[in-house]
């Protein structure tokens, strides 16, 4: 039987297993072809770096290309299909907005059919997606990379605060803020506006000026929303401010935010991530900003962005995702990696 590999994108450091099912008293043996296989994502090829470097520009066809894959290995009789996707696209999705659609519960459903039976992925914008899936979900976390980060490369970090963009970010950047005994802050008001049904396009219904309405039917109106002024709540005065997120796309946000600390008084400013897809014009958005930094992870290929601007950053955080397969394949406990992690991490 030819070996079968499932290519998904983007790291750098994963490897494909062949397994046999082993029988109750003796341990599974490698590279032995009996009944099965148990196939694991890989980017070590020629073939899964090219598909790395495309997927921040055609994510539509690359999500096509690993259905195709994974339902190709399903009918080769592979045992277990286990999807590595560090950065699962569509994520920002999974919220009913209005009458749209949940993208992010379409692509679990897809998966599903295709033939994956576990997926090891890191930091999903939201953590109930994991309940989009009818099989197992690893949502492993890259915030121990990132605190590291900041304990061995920014100077004198004890006087830094870390600071939410957003309230809906206040949980996470209040997780960070615990773990480095810092001060926190948060942004509130009219620049903290990212997810806007606007934005995204889903308006379901249209809008309509002139609607037609039942005349014997009254619905109470709902009032817009009237955001308040900008605010920083908490003192940045004389500090490094650290601002994390979960994802950097669209950068605007980040270097609004990094204007308003700057007037603040903060006299240097980190952007900190776990997934950085920099898309657009980012990389000239950063370098002409008041943003001292930006540091992400590689779980999304970002080198042409890195030779645009050198203030990003990258860590490595391909040791967590390999051990995550070691475990799995070996049949082991994945609560070691999990160990001292929270909901809101």
């Amino acid at each position: 039987m030819p070996k079968k590999l499932l290519l998904l994108p983007p790291l750098s450091a994963s490897s494909a297993f062949r397994a046999p099912r082993a029988r109750p008293a003796a341990p599974p043996a490698m590279n032995a072809a009996r009944t099965g296989y148990r196939v694991f994502s890989a980017n070590s090829t020629a073939a899964c770096t090219e598909l790395a470097k495309r997927i921040t520009e055609d994510v539509n066809t690359a999500v096509m290309e690993l259905l195709i894959m994974a339902y190709a290995l399903k009918t080769a009789c592979a045992r277990n299909i286990t999807g590595v996707i560090p950065y699962f696209p569509y994520s920002k999705q999974s919220k009913m907005r209005k009458r749209g659609s949940i993208v992010c519960k379409l692509l679990a459903s897809m998966l599903a059919k295709a033939g994956l039976t576990h997926i090891i992925t890191m930091d999903l914008h939201q953590k109930e997606i994991q309940g989009f899936f009818s099989f197992p979900v690893d949502n492993l976390r890259a915030s121990p990379f990132l605190l590291q980060y900041i304990q061995e490369e920014i100077p004198n970090y004890r006087n830094a605060v870390i600071v939410a963009k957003s309230p809906d970010a206040a949980k996470r950047a209040q997780s960070y803020a615990e773990r480095l005994r810092l001060g926190l802050a948060v942004i509130h008001g009219e620049a903290q506006c990212t997810e806007l049904d606007m934005d995204d396009g889903r308006h379901s219904p249209p809008m309509v000026k002139n609607a037609t309405v039942h005349p014997g039917l009254e619905l109470p109106l709902m009032m817009a929303k009237e955001k308040p002024p900008i605010t920083v709540v908490g003192d940045v005065g004389g500090r490094i401010a650290i601002i994390v997120d979960d994802i950097i796309d669209d950068v605007e946000s980040f270097v609004a935010a990094a204007e308003i600390l700057k007037e603040r008084g903060a006299y240097k400013i980190y952007v900190m991530a776990t997934h950085g897809i920099l898309s657009a014009d980012a990389p000239r958005l950063i370098e002409e900003s008041s943003v001292d930094e930006v540091v992400v992870t590689n779980t999304v290929p970002h080198e042409v962005q890195k030779l645009q601007c050198p203030k990003i950053k990258t860590v490595d955080i391909s040791l967590i995702l390999s051990e995550a397969i070691r475990r799995i394949h070996n049949g082991e406990s994945m609560a070691y990696l999990f160990r001292n992690i929270t909901v809101d991490d």
